[in-house]
């Protein structure tokens, strides 16, 4: 099959478009004819090797976590999906080799879903970690609840974007901090935005002067004491960037795959409550320069990889 692949950590030059081995299909699997799949944050931290203290790599590593595709080999013990059904997933395991940036991933039942029939599959392919980081992180480790007030910070992506939606449909009051030109933007999704930089905690504190019953924190650094210093007596703060949260007792927060969350998220996005902004498109062939504009950190909603399987 061909794939994108690296060999050792290093930027983006060190990714090349090839052909790999097809994979094999676990007891507990399925191959998937890959459609879509998603540049995250992520991706990058690890095939520079940020990563390597928590999961091998095993070389080559074929990078990228989201899938949207089609089943078209169940294994032996999958009873769950059959060959044909349209299923998105977060194909995470605790090492790094068998991604997602391939012509097929063989991947776990426990990190797939059903695809939303709403959904194109580029749209798909970018709502499996963004929106369970944000699902995960707002109900488990917040425990938001109507009538909270909810800071989200880079409310204007991927994760932000889909945490501000699913806050929005809680019942929630949703301040989403993001760059000017992102403003209207959050405006169509219910939040109220906040500019970035100087002054960040005087404009936050004159909006919410009773400080935020919840705050999630996807930037770390200035954005996380920011955070702390506008939180309300007792309220809630997690952060997915930064493990300084906990010095602010806080806590530190890592998506997991999660069949079932997924297929809440799913089921979201469904019935409308949650949309994915595609912002670039790319071939898998053109993956390294995805990764590139990802890694610039100014993308509204996500980047997308497709492979073309009409050629």
């Amino acid at each position: 099959m061909k794939a994108i692949s690296y060999n050792a950590y290093g930027s983006a030059d060190v990714l090349e478009y090839g052909e790999r081995p097809d994979p094999k299909v676990g007891p507990d699997s399925v191959l998937v004819k890959v459609r879509a799949a998603a540049v995250n944050p992520v991706d990058w931290k690890a095939r520079e090797g940020y990563l390597q203290g928590a999961l091998d790599a095993v070389f080559p590593v074929i990078p990228g976590w989201d899938v949207s595709g089609v089943v078209v080999q169940p294994g032996v013990a999958v009873d769950e999906f059959a060959v044909g059904d349209e299923v998105i997933g977060y194909v995470r395991e605790d090492f790094l080799s068998r991604g997602t940036f391939a012509e097929y991933v063989a991947a776990p039942v426990r990190t797939l879903a059903r695809k939303p029939l709403s959904l194109s599959f580029e749209e798909s392919a970018g709502l499996p970690l963004a929106g369970l980081t944000a699902y995960q992180v707002l109900h488990r480790s917040l425990k938001i609840r109507e009538g909270d007030t909810v800071l989200v910070h880079a409310a204007a992506g991927g994760v932000g974007s889909l945490a501000v939606q699913i806050a929005r449909h809680t019942g929630c009051r949703v301040v989403g901090t993001a760059s000017l030109r992102n403003h209207e933007h959050l405006r169509s999704l219910g939040a109220e935005p906040v500019e970035y930089g100087e002054g960040l905690v005087e404009r936050l504190r004159e909006l919410v002067p009773e400080g935020f019953d919840a705050s999630f924190d996807t930037v770390g650094g200035d954005a996380l004491k920011a955070s702390a210093e506008t939180l309300a007596p007792g309220g809630r703060l997690a952060s997915i960037a930064d493990d300084e949260v906990f010095s602010y007792g806080g806590r530190y927060a890592f998506v997991r795959p999660d069949a079932a969350d997924l297929a809440q998220v799913a089921e979201l996005a469904e019935r409308g409550i949650v949309t994915v902004h595609v912002d670039r498109v790319f071939p898998l062939a053109e993956a390294a320069e995805a990764y590139r504009l990802n890694q610039e950190g100014r993308t509204r909603g996500k980047i997308v990889v497709t492979v073309d399987w009409d050629a």
